[in-house]
C-alpha cells in the first residue's frame, strides 16, 4: 500500500505538464517521480537517526538546500522546489489550494549516459573516468573549508562516523553480515584511527577537509554534454563535510564493487595528478572500507522500509552483503593473488567477474590479453586447433608473461587481483605462485569443474552469443589431457568448486571457504 500523495502522483492529471509514461522509484528516503522530461521527488516523512523529515516545514527545508548544494556540480538540472497542493479533494503539483507538501524538480538525465548504465554496459572508458578526477579534483580545490567545517576531521567526529555505522547495524548482524566479519572490520576500524590520530591531524591542517559531495558513486553521475554530478548529501552536513580523501575513495569503492578495479586505479591516480594529494594514498583502504560499509549498512536498512516490496528486499540481502564483503576485503594487510583453473566451459570467465565485485579484485583476462597481443577485436572469434595459432605454445607463453608483468604492477600498487586463465599446466601455476611470494602477496587457486554435460550446453549457447571467448567442444578432450593435476600448494590454498551452482552461491561458497 503507498500513500495518498504517492497514489495521486502516479495520475497524470496531478502534473502541471503533459508526463507521458510515469515511473516511481523508491530509495529509502524519497519517492521519486520520473516522467518524459522531468524528475520530481518527495521526501518520506522518516527520522532515520542521522536525518530527520518528519515534518512538512523540514521537508521543504531540505528540499531547498538539496537544490542549493547541488546546483554546484549539475546547475541545470536542478530547476527548483514546487509545492504539491490539495484543491477540493484533488493533488496537484504547482495548482492551487492547501499546499500539503514539497518537491525537488529536475530536468530529467538520460538513463544511458548514467556511469553505473555504463559500467554495466562496459561502456566506461579510462578517459572518461578521469575527466570525473579532474571535476571532482577541481571542485574539491573550490569547495568551501572553514574553522567549522575543519572541525569535522578531528579524531572524535570520525570515531562519531564510524561507531556510528556498527551501532547501526548490529541488528543486521547474522542476516547482512556474519558477526566475524563485523567484529574485524571494526577492530580494523578502531586500530586504523587510533594508530594513524596525527596522520588524521596533519589532513585537517593542511585544509583537506572541505564542504563535498558526500554520495559519490556511480549512480550518481552523467555524461550528457557536461558532466553531471548530482544527488548530494543535503541532510546531514557531518557525513557532507569530509576529507576529500573519503570522497575519493567512495567511487574508487564503487568502481571496485562494479568489478573494474582497473578503471578505480585510473580514477584515483588521474585525482591525484590533478590534485596533487598524494597524501591521500595513505588512507583510502580505510576510507574505502568506510564507504563500503555505509553501503551495506544502507541497503540492509531497506529491510525496515514499509514500502519496498519481499522482492526487492531479497534482492537487497545480496547487495548489502556484497558491499560488507568488499568492505572485509578492505581491511587485509597483504594483497592476494586468485588464479583459476579449469577445462574450457567451466565457467572460469563468469566466477573471476564476480569475485572481483566482490573483492575489489583487478580481473586480467587471457582471452583478452591474448587478442590484444594478436592485434584482433576481442569479440572476434579464431576457432583455432588445440596448441595451434593463437593457442600455440609460444603464443601462450607471450600471453601468460603479459599477464604476469600486469599483475605485478597492480599488487606493487597494493592491489589484488584475479587472473581469468585455464592455467592447465603446472609451471604456469608456479610462475604465479614465485611471483606472489616476491611480491609479499596471498596465493589463491580456484579450480572450475563442471560435468560434461552442463559444458556442452555451455559451450553451445556460447556459440549464439558475442563473447570474448574461442571456447568450443572440440577443444575439451584434448585439453583434458593436458590437464596437470593441481598438487603444488597446500589444500588450504586451493578451493575445487563445481559451477553448476549459481554464481552468487559459488562466491559464497569460496569465500566461506577461504575465510574472506
Amino acid at each position: 500500500m503507498l500513500p495518498e500523495l504517492v497514489e495521486a502522483l502516479l495520475e497524470p492529471k496531478a502534473y502541471p505538464e503533459t508526463p507521458g509514461k510515469i515511473e516511481l522509484v523508491q530509495t529509502q528516503m524519497s519517492f521519486v517521480f520520473l516522467t518524459d522530461d522531468y524528475v520530481y521527488k518527495v521526501k518520506k516523512a522518516v527520522n532515520l537517526g542521522y536525518l530527520d523529515y518528519t515534518t512538512q516545514e523540514k521537508r521543504q527545508f531540505y528540499c531547498q538546500r538539496e537544490v542549493e548544494l547541488n546546483r554546484r556540480l549539475c546547475p541545470e538540472v536542478y530547476l527548483g522546489v514546487v509545492p504539491i497542493t490539495r484543491d477540493r479533494g484533488t493533488i496537484l503539483i504547482e495548482g492551487r489550494g492547501e499546499i500539503i507538501e514539497h518537491a525537488v524538480k529536475m530536468r530529467r538525465l538520460p538513463q544511458q549516459a548514467m556511469m553505473d548504465v555504463l559500467l554495466a554496459n562496459n561502456q566506461l572508458t579510462p578517459k572518461m573516468i578521469t575527466s570525473v578526477a579532474q571535476k571532482l579534483a577541481e571542485f574539491h580545490q573550490k569547495a568551501e573549508t572553514n574553522a567549522n567545517i575543519s572541525a569535522f576531521g578531528e579524531i572524535d567526529i570520525i570515531t562519531q562516523n564510524t561507531e556510528e555505522n556498527f551501532t547501526q547495524t548490529e541488528r543486521y548482524i547474522g542476516s547482512t553480515i556474519s558477526s566475524q566479519k563485523y567484529q574485524h572490520i571494526k577492530d580494523y576500524t578502531d586500530s586504523f584511527i587510533e594508530q594513524n590520530t596525527p596522520l588524521f591531524g596533519k589532513r585537517t591542517k593542511n585544509g583537506r577537509i572541505r564542504d563535498c559531495h558526500g554520495d559519490l558513486h556511480a549512480a550518481h553521475i552523467c555524461f550528457s554534454n557536461d558532466i553531471c554530478i548530482y544527488d548530494c548529501i543535503e541532510f546531514n552536513d557531518r557525513f557532507r563535510y569530509c576529507d576529500v580523501a573519503s570522497e575519493v575513495a567512495f567511487l574508487a569503492m564503487d568502481l571496485d564493487h562494479y568489478g573494474r578495479a582497473d578503471l578505480s586505479h585510473s580514477f584515483v591516480d588521474a585525482y591525484v595528478a590533478q590534485s596533487q594529494d598524494r597524501g591521500l594514498l595513505e588512507l583510502l583502504n580505510f576510507y574505502k572500507c568506510y564507504r563500503a560499509y555505509v553501503r551495506g549498512k544502507v541497503e540492509s536498512f531497506k529491510f525496515d522500509d514499509l514500502y519496498i516490496a519481499p522482492a526487492e528486499k531479497r534482492q537487497t540481502l545480496e547487495i548489502a552483503s556484497s558491499y560488507f564483503d568488499l568492505a572485509h576485503a578492505y581491511t587485509r594487510s597483504r594483497p592476494i593473488l586468485f588464479i583459476t583453473t579449469g577445462l574450457v566451459g567451466t565457467g572460469k570467465t563468469v566466477l573471476a567477474q564476480a569475485l572481483a565485485k566482490r573483492l575489489g579484485l583487478a580481473v586480467i583476462s587471457s582471452d583478452v590479453t591474448r587478442k590484444q597481443l594478436a592485434s584482433i577485436p576481442i569479440t572476434e572469434h579464431h576457432f583455432e586447433e588445440f596448441d595451434t595459432g593463437i593457442y600455440s605454445p609460444e603464443f601462450s607463453r607471450k600471453t601468460y608473461d603479459k599477464m604476469f608483468s600486469e599483475t605485478k604492477q597492480v599488487l606493487g600498487d597494493g592491489g589484488s587481483v584475479i587472473i581469468d586463465a585455464s592455467f592447465i599446466k603446472v609451471g604456469e601455476r608456479l610462475k604465479a605462485k614465485e611471483l606472489t611470494e616476491e611480491m609479499s602477496a596471498d596465493f589463491f587457486i580456484i579450480e572450475c569443474t563442471l560435468d560434461e554435460e552442463g559444458i556442452k550446453q555451455r559451450l553451445a549457447q556460447r556459440l549464439e552469443q558475442e563473447t570474448i571467448s574461442d571456447g568450443r567442444w572440440e577443444i575439451y578432450a584434448p585439453q583434458k589431457r593436458a590437464f596437470d593435476p593441481v598438487v603444488e600448494v597446500p589444500p588450504q590454498n586451493h578451493v575445487i568448486i563445481d559451477t553448476s551452482s549459481t554464481v552468487e552461491e559459488t562466491v559464497r561458497h569460496i569465500l566461506k571457504r577461504r575465510n574472506l
